[in-house]
């Protein structure tokens, strides 16, 4: 066979591989860090402007934004599905159990996309912005940076059932952490990481009531002054930080585990005498391994399954489909 034919048919052939894995390795997505450098060059200064102004504005935002990424991709990928809005016709994933009266930031992500419009019209997708929000929050409350490659496409659907199914509960047990997180190709190790993103943000008395009243591995103290926010009944939006320094993404969330203070069940139970107790203790000693560790799987969770090409489209509006 000439060169150039064996060539070509290689061409074929991984192209054909690319498809059959539905486009899961980063060569196959054909994501770019510059992909906007000729239609929007301005881009990232837009998102990371705003973001800079909401997180100053509200430091809780922060985390909502960082977290909005996180129930995006695990649901069906990157594709920016979980900010469509419910229609007549059509349920999304904001009423799934994880998400309702949960999920929040949707006004930040609709400004950066009005402004992202009126730059550059139908050019940067939800989904992209969604993966750059949530880098330029972390950083935003002193937390690493990481190299965000873009070219994601937004979905024209969504999945209420997968975001039901997929997104781990604040009453999971550690081995159904390491499964969640495994269904996404995360090993153990990336999900302890990814879990110390919890080292912003709050969460509302109705994910932890259980645990402050009915938990054994919670420090006494801590459990006496939950329960004075989090009444036995009633107060269920009362709001409690997710570490004792909830406003500085930092690795004091790993300290908290080891002196039995997670807020909530799923946070304990990465420090419970099981497989992942070494890990945090490495993380709640070396703030720089966590910082590393958590960025690596940042990129990670940032490439799960992107549309990409002609796949999806590029929202006008991220509530809704074009």
């Amino acid at each position: 066979m000439a060169l150039s034919a064996f060539s070509s048919s290689f061409k074929l052939f991984t192209y054909a591989l690319c498809l059959l894995v539905l486009f899961t390795t980063s060569s196959c997505q054909q994501l770019s860090a510059n992909f906007y450098a000729k239609t929007c060059p301005n881009f990232h200064s837009i998102i990371k402007k705003t973001v800079t102004e909401a997180v100053s504005k509200e430091t809780r935002m922060g985390a909502s934004l960082l977290r909005l990424h996180f129930h995006d991709c695990f649901v069906n990928g990157c594709d920016a599905s979980v900010l469509l809005d419910d229609t007549a016709n059509f349920t999304g994933e904001k009423t799934a159990g994880p998400n309702q009266n949960s999920i929040r930031g949707f006004n930040v992500i609709d400004t950066i996309k009005t402004k992202l419009e009126r730059q550059c019209p139908g050019v940067v997708s939800c989904a992209d912005i969604l993966s750059v929000a949530a880098r330029d929050s972390v950083v935003a409350l002193g937390g690493p940076s990481w190299k965000v490659l873009f070219g994601r496409r937004d979905s024209t659907s969504a999945s209420f059932s997968a975001a039901n199914s997929n997104l781990p509960s604040p009453a999971s047990s550690l081995r159904d952490l390491i499964s969640s997180f495994s269904n996404q190709g995360f090993n153990a190790k990336e999900m302890i990481a990814l879990s110390g993103s919890h080292t912003i943000g709050q969460a509302r008395c109705t994910v932890f009531r259980n645990r402050v009243y009915n938990d054994n591995n919670i420090n006494s103290s801590f459990a006496r002054s939950l329960r004075a926010k989090c009444p036995s009944s009633g107060g269920d939006n009362n709001l409690s930080p997710l570490d004792s320094s909830a406003k500085s993404f930092d690795n004091r969330y790993f300290k908290d585990l080891i002196s039995q203070r997670g807020l909530l069940h799923s946070d304990q139970e990465l420090f419970n005498g099981g497989s992942a107790d070494a890990q945090v203790r490495t993380y709640s000693s070396n703030a720089k391994a966590f910082s590393s560790d958590f960025a690596s799987a940042m990129v990670k969770m940032s490439n799960l399954r992107p549309l990409t090409g002609s796949r999806g489209q590029v929202r006008i509006n991220c509530r809704r489909t074009n």
